[in-house]
């Protein structure tokens, strides 16, 4: 399984993009204070709208493929007022504006850029896109190229009140690619899209950095997500490949992965997090390679989820490494085994495994969870010799996550650069 896609399906959208364009193209000049409108009314399908630097009071209709390339960063403004920049044809290309100001309805969904329907092959690169409801609004619009925008929200506006930066509906093959994103609901939000690659975003100070609903076959790599409620939501979602990001510092979770089966989590960084992975209803998904350091949890486990390859990754430094709700056993690292810093136990035959398995919780830690004020106890005799006795005796222990064989080294050797980088407020 893979979420990329092969060469000849980017080189048949190409051939065909090519092929459609005219020969006859021309180049149209608006100058500052003239009307962009009237040069999109004027121009042919195909031809090339130069924006010269200025201020255009303007809400804009695009009915024909043609190219908007501002000059000196052009500013349209939307006056508050509706799309800015409505966009219903196919292979249009909006590169190196200023987009601004749209109208604040979230029923009308209004946003700087709204691709509509049919605009396939739409690219919006190089943009900046400020105070909009939606930065882009991309509705079944298929093989679309977002790339190298700076989007931000009505940050003025609540949480709930906000649009999204960018809002994928039902639209496939899109590639969202360097964007930086902030003060926005929800960074990214991928509603019923497949087959999609997000790389090499920025994306903070948001509800969520990335958001993904009933969406398949998408690669998440390269993202930073920092400073939002959560970093990467994953929910009701199949076959995603998520690798090599890093999130830290959000006030909720780094990663979260939520009815969610046949993905693969691997490689990715979750520092400083309240919780760094949250882990409800997933099933056959493998997950192996991260660093999981310095969350206040590291994993909460719950709602069924099992039969998942959970395989050399590094826990560590986290208050509370694992918090796991279940009726049995949930064996992990069968392979590889784990790194666990609270582990205790020994490796007598030097063979880089631990001799004991790693139990991450027993009956107090399951006590402490469902009565907090135990905490208060934790160091005096009696709760040690109550975790002894769970130890002694199996009938009185709490089922936990096991790692048969956990590794005594981790294998992140920058662990420690990530130590401290958490959400204000948060210990």
């Amino acid at each position: 399984m893979s979420a990329s896609f092969p060469p000849k399906v980017w080189l048949l959208a190409a051939l065909l993009s090519f092929a459609c364009a005219t020969t006859d193209a021309r180049t149209r000049s608006v100058a500052a204070g003239a009307s962009i409108q009237a040069a999109i009314d004027q121009a042919a399908a195909g031809d090339i709208i130069e924006i010269a630097r200025g201020h255009y009071r303007e809400n804009l209709r695009v009915t024909k493929a043609l190219t908007l390339l501002g000059l000196g960063r052009p500013t349209i403004d939307g006056g508050l007022v509706g799309n800015t920049i409505d966009v219903s044809a196919e292979r249009v290309v909006i590169d190196g504006l200023n987009v601004r100001d749209s109208g604040d309805s979230l029923r009308e969904q209004n946003a700087g850029i709204y691709l509509k329907p049919g605009a396939h092959r739409a690219v919006v690169r190089n943009c900046t896109l400020s105070y909009n409801l939606f930065g882009l609004w991309i509705e079944k619009a298929d093989f679309v190229t977002i790339e190298n925008n700076n989007i931000t929200g009505k940050r003025d506006y609540r949480s709930s009140q906000r649009g999204n930066g960018i809002q994928l509906y039902n639209a496939q093959h899109a590639r969202i690619l360097g964007n930086h994103i902030s003060f926005v609901r929800d960074a990214i939000y991928v509603d019923v899209s497949h087959d999609a690659v997000f790389q090499h975003n920025r994306l903070h100070h948001s509800r969520y950095g990335s958001h993904y609903m009933n969406s398949y076959r998408n690669l998440w790599e390269g993202n930073d997500s920092w400073m939002n409620r959560g970093g990467l939501a994953l929910m009701e979602v199949r076959d995603q490949v998520v690798r090599n990001n890093r999130a830290w510092a959000n006030s909720d979770h780094g990663i979260m992965l939520r009815t969610i089966q046949d993905a693969v989590v691997e490689n990715n960084i979750v520092a400083g997090n309240v919780q760094g992975l949250f882990i409800y209803d997933a099933e056959y998904n493998t997950l192996r390679n991260n660093l999981v350091v310095d969350n206040l949890i590291g994993v909460r486990l719950w709602a069924g989820s099992k039969n998942n390859k959970v395989e050399g990754n590094d826990f560590i430094a986290n208050r509370d490494q694992v918090r796991y709700v279940g009726a049995r056993d949930e064996p992990w690292g069968d392979k590889q085994g784990n790194f666990w810093s609270n582990y205790l136990g020994w490796d007598r035959d030097g063979d880089g495994r631990g001799d004991v398995p790693y139990e991450a919780n027993d009956l107090v830690d399951r006590l402490s969870w469902r009565y907090p004020t135990v905490q208060l106890l934790l160091a005096s005799p009696a709760i040690q010799t109550l975790r002894l006795v769970g130890r002694q005796f199996p009938l009185l222990r709490a089922p936990s996550v096991v790692d048969a064989r956990p590794r005594m080294r981790a294998t992140h050797d920058d662990w420690r650069d990530w130590l401290g980088k958490t959400y204000p407020g948060s210990r």
